[in-house]
Formats: C-alpha cells, structure tokens, sequence
C-alpha cells in the first residue's frame, strides 16, 4: 500500500513541475503559437487525473497506471519540444540537458500514444479475457519496442553529428548512413499499430452483446469518449491547415475533446454517475441538432430578409433572430422527445408512464387503487429497491393521537 501512494505522490509532484514549467519555457522560446493553440497542457492533466484517482482505488487495475503514463509522457514530450527551441535558437546548444531533451523529441515522441492506448483493450477492470486479446498485447509492445528503437537510432546519430536544424517550420533531424537506414526501416512495425487499436476496439464492441447492463454503460462511457476523439482528430486535420482566430479556436476545442477519453474511462471504471451517459447522450444530441436547425434558420430568413425582400441587414438581422429564439423552446422539445425515444428509452417510458397514471388519476375515487397505481408507477418508473406506501398507518396514528387528546 505503501509503495503505490509514494508511486502517486511522486508522479503528481513531477506533474506539477512540469506544468509550472510550460509558461516560462514557452516564454523564453518565443513559442507563443503553442501556448496559444495547444491544449496540451490540459489533456496531460486530464490523463493524469484520471489516472491518479483510478490508481488510488485501484491499486490493481493497470488502466490507471497507464493513463498516469501517458499523461506524464505527453507533459514531458511538450516541455523537452519547448527546451530544443530554447537551446538551439537562442542557446545555440549551448544549455544543459539539451541533447537529452532532443533524444526525448525524436525518438520517445510516441510514447503517450502508445502508453495509452492499450486501456481500450484493458477496459474496464484490466484483465486479458482472450488469447487473442493476450496475443495482440505481446504483438503491440515487440512492434512499438522495435519502432521505438529504430527512432533512437536515428536521434543519437543525429545528435552525436550535430545534425539539428532550426527553422521557421519546427526542429528536424537528419541522420545519415546506417542510422538513417535503421530509422526509415523502423516505420514498418508502426504499421501493424493502427490495426491492432482497431482489434481492440472491435473486441470491445463484440462483448457489448453478451455484458450486463452494468457493464453495458461502462462501454457506453468509453464508446463516447472515443467518439470525442474521433471528432476531435478529424476537426484538428481539416482545421490545420487553415488559418484566421477562427480555425484557431476550432483546434483548440478539437484537442480539448480528447479530455473526454481519459474522463469516461475514469467515470466508467469507477461507476461515479455510471447510468447518466444515457441521459448526456440524449442532451448531447438533442442540442446539437437543435443549433443545426436553429442555424440553418438563422441564416434562411437572413438571406431570404435581404436577397428576395431586400430588407435593411440590421432588421433582417433582428427579426431572424427573434425568430430563432422563439422557436428554441418548441424545437428542443420535439427534437429532447424523439431522442429520447431512441437513445434514452428508459427517461422516455417513465414520461409515458407518469402521463398515463395522470391520466387515470382524474378518475380515481378509491384510496386503495391509488395508492396500489402509484407504487407500480413508481416502481417502473425509477425501479427503487423497495416502495411502500404508509397513509394507512398514518391514518391510524392519527385516529390514536385524537384519542389520546380527548382521554386527557
């Protein structure tokens, strides 16, 4: 018990250090567009935390060690990119620790990728229930062991030549004769890489089917997740190359959706609001849809105000927007009622039920039959552990206390 809360303490105090370290590195590399478009140091953090919290519950569970990893490697690869700039910019490798900080750039710059990643299979309690999830494991750590030393070979014989270089684009390397052969070589075991994440993947999929409900919503939590990846991945690619605060902004949320993945697999793992993701899914949808609908109307009657009835811009404006605003209300509430028809049944049958018991209450005139309907309205509707209904004996206790009153 000892050793794995030194372990903790430890990791979170190199954490501190090395985010107490961004600013100033990023100052003094005159790097200003990394401190203004990553969100590195967010995601790190993200990773770490949930890492920490999922390694302090449990200690046994190897998902949280790794997230813990990855968290830290990603820190320290975004410290030692900021420190080669420092040194062979404005250094001119002349600064401690530089070529060790150049190592780290080029040749462990997967790590926290490769860290990471086998929670997928790992997910949730940490155990290897197949052989070929067993096999596949064995087959990702020999491809990333070689790949990573392919990757050292060509960093310490660029280092060791004093082959760095510099410029407007970023730092590269340019190793030459073997070391350069044994680095392009070393691409080939990142091949099999990508396939085996898929591997992973499908495995989780494939035992959706036969899990239990609790179970179920543990894959739900890690499926959003990895669909906030996803979506952030692709918006990060398509916005790259573009340019202007929009496309900043754009990929600075695209790197904070990859927060989602280590958050879900915490919230999963440790079953903290496990049966809400139904309901955040449901909301998630229903107001991205909504914003669809409202904009594409938005921007209808604007066009349709300025271009066919040639209405001023700022009226035109106006009354589009007054127009979305009162349709806000109605529309979420038909788009909230047939997503939760689809993605949140459990909400949507309680809302029929409840609707149907109102409906038969108006009519009711025996005690009994009511109560009787309001126990099974709430039974199917919130399925507690017990329900019981005590205006009978509350009736009597109160008969009692009257005759105590009038005996005294």
């Amino acid at each position: 018990m000892i050793s794995y809360r030194v372990a903790l303490w430890a990791a979170g105090i190199l954490l501190a250090g090395l985010l107490a370290a961004f600013v100033p590195l990023t100052m003094a590399s005159h790097d200003l567009h990394l401190s203004a478009a990553g969100a590195t140091p967010v995601m790190a953090l993200a990773l770490a935390a949930a890492g920490m919290v999922v390694a302090n519950r449990q200690s046994s569970n190897p998902i949280g060690w790794l997230l813990l990893g990855s968290g830290l490697a990603t820190m320290l690869s975004t410290d030692a990119g900021l420190y080669v700039l420092l040194d062979y910019r404005i250094g001119h490798g002349t600064l401690p620790l530089g070529p060790a900080a150049a190592f780290w750039v080029w040749a462990l710059w997967p790590l926290p990728f490769l860290i990471g990643t086998p929670a997928l299979v790992l997910f949730p309690d940490g155990q290897l229930p197949t052989r070929l999830s067993r096999w596949s494991v064995r087959i990702y750590v020999a491809t990333s062991t070689l790949w990573i030393a392919g990757q050292m070979a060509g960093a310490i014989d660029a280092i060791a030549g004093h082959q760095i270089h510099v410029d407007a684009s970023g730092i590269t390397n340019n190793p030459a004769g073997l070391a350069a052969s044994v680095s392009n070589l070393s691409w080939v075991f990142a091949v099999p890489i990508p396939v085996i994440w898929l591997i992973w993947i499908g495995h989780q999929i494939v035992s959706y089917r036969g899990a239990t409900d609790q179970r179920r919503e543990q894959l739900k939590w890690l499926t959003g997740g990895a669909a906030a990846v996803v979506v952030g991945v692709v918006v990060s690619l398509l916005v790259t190359s573009l340019g202007g605060p929009a496309a900043q902004a754009a990929l600075i949320i695209s790197r904070l959706a990859i927060v989602a993945f280590p958050v879900s697999i915490g919230v999963a793992i440790l079953k903290y609001r496990l049966y809400e993701i139904d309901r955040l899914i449901s909301r998630t949808l229903a107001y991205a849809i909504v914003t669809g609908l409202l904009v594409g109307v938005y921007a209808g009657l604007v066009l349709l105000a300025t271009q066919v009835f040639r209405f001023h811009s700022s009226v035109a404006v106006a009354a589009a927007t007054l127009a979305a605003a009162a349709l806000f209300t109605p529309v979420r509430r038909r788009v909230q009622r047939a997503v939760d028809r689809r993605f949140n049944r459990a909400r949507y049958d309680a809302g029929l039920t409840v609707a149907a018991f109102a409906s038969r209450l108006k009519d009711a005139v025996d005690l009994d039959s009511v109560q009787e309907g309001l126990a099974d309205v709430v039974s199917r509707a919130l399925e507690p552990a017990h329900v019981s209904c005590g205006s009978a004996d509350a009736t009597e206790a109160d008969s009692r206390l009257r005759q105590a009153r009038l005996q005294y």
